[in-house]
């Protein structure tokens, strides 16, 4: 490997695999919560059903896991996956036939919706071992001394996947409809579904195997909480996400705001994405494990003002480029992140601290999409949006103050030495 190659992990047949996998999945995955955020108001015409949306993944996906990291760590990596994405079939199989004239028939508008809920349920219970897996199985496909490589091109491709499933997912509500939408979605989860299996299986890492669950949960949450790094990104992570989250509520933008209908709903969910992966794929020719820690608190800065910016505006391609800028911050900051995470994170325990971050980060998802939709109902959703930036705002301020560990984090140590081990 040439040093700095930005194509390090790309050379890999495996991985390379993985990212198609992941894509698809990914892809699927976007359209299909663009697509039923944008029936599900149109139902009711109601913020909070956007809220509840958030708040019916993430009853599940926070309870659950601890205890999805513990089974990951304890379980075959790639065979556990497919499970994941079987299951995740299920679902989208489910959404599409809820959204189908055929299969609903004279249903009420209300046994829809609520069926609708019961499935995000199920998804969001499926969430939980997805994050913990996917983390888990990187690290056993590429070396260790390219984790910061193969992070960057995992979260690109991520990114990527998301851009172009919430564009695409915007604009085929009008081409095809909401219900020809999900079927693709459905057809694109078994296409990555046949893909892990080209994947070979991994060793378990974990010599721990069947370790009493309470003292594995214990152990992955220690590890977190004594690590400042990692608990100060995580923790900034997590605020910013909870409070400068607009995502949930862009289809009340898009019907009430700007009034620019479905298509306009694509583009301003694809902005955000087209921002993430733009900055995201430069990070591969700009490393970013010198003064990793200052990088990531200007980059949620950054993100917070570009929100308030959005709030603010009322014009709709001035709202698209500060959308777009709150996602090129948010994807420095998300490399950021699950850089630190591949570097700080012992084998054996990725499966539990890959948990610890989806009940920081993943899970405020939802809980920010209940607290916009909320705080859209309550206040409007203009002041909802600005009074989210203000608060990222402010953490950024506290958590650069409070975390002298985080703000002096340099991770350029941490690289050459896995180079030296490999």
């Amino acid at each position: 490997m040439r040093k700095n190659d930005p194509y390090a992990a790309l050379r890999i047949k495996e991985f390379n695999i993985f990212l198609l996998m992941r894509f698809l999945l990914v892809f699927g995955w976007s359209m299909q919560f663009i697509v039923i955020e944008w029936q599900v108001y149109s139902l009711t015409k109601d913020p909070l059903s956007l809220g509840i949306i958030g708040l019916m993944e993430i009853i599940p996906a926070f309870t659950m896991a601890l205890f999805a990291g513990h089974i990951v760590d304890q379980r075959e990596k790639r065979n556990l996956l497919a499970v994941c994405i079987a299951a995740f079939s299920l679902i989208s199989l489910g959404l599409f036939l809820l959204t189908s004239d055929k299969f609903v028939g004279d249903w009420s508008t209300k046994a829809i919706l609520y069926s609708i809920y019961a499935l995000v349920f199920f998804g969001g219970f499926l969430r939980s071992f997805f994050g913990p897996t996917i983390f888990s199985l990187v690290a056993l496909i590429v070396p260790k001394k390219i984790y910061p490589n193969a992070a960057t091109w995992s979260t690109s491709t991520w990114k990527a996947a998301a851009v172009l499933g919430a564009l695409f997912g915007g604009f085929s509500i009008s081409w095809i409809g909401v219900d020809n939408t999900l079927c693709v979605v459905f057809l694109l989860v078994l296409l990555s579904f046949l893909l892990v299996f080209q994947i070979k299986q991994k060793p378990i890492l974990n010599k721990k195997i069947g370790e009493p669950i309470k003292e594995s949960l214990k152990v992955g949450i220690r590890f977190v909480f004594q690590n400042k790094a990692v608990l100060g990104a995580l923790t900034l992570d997590m605020i910013a996400v909870l409070f400068g989250g607009t995502v949930a509520i862009l289809s009340v933008f898009a019907q009430d705001v700007l009034e620019v209908g479905s298509e306009g709903f694509g583009i301003l969910n694809a902005s955000i994405s087209l921002g993430s992966i733009v900055t995201m794929f430069a990070t591969t020719y700009l490393p970013i494990s010198k003064n990793t820690g200052k990088k990531l608190l200007v980059a949620v800065f950054i993100f917070g003002l570009s929100i308030i910016g959005f709030g603010l505006s009322s014009i709709f391609w001035v709202s698209v480029l500060m959308l777009f800028i709150s996602g090129a911050a948010d994807g420095i900051s998300m490399v950021i992140r699950q850089t630190i995470l591949q570097l700080k994170t012992p084998d054996d325990m990725r499966g539990r601290v890959s948990s610890v971050n989806s009940m920081f980060v993943g899970s405020s998802n939802e809980l920010g999409a209940f607290e916009s939709g909320l705080a859209a109902k309550l206040i409007g959703p203009v002041a909802a949006v600005v009074f989210g930036g203000s608060m990222t705002l402010l953490t950024v301020f506290a958590i650069g103050i409070k975390n002298p560990v985080l703000r002096e984090l340099d991770l350029t140590e941490d690289v050459e030495a896995h180079e030296i081990e490999d």
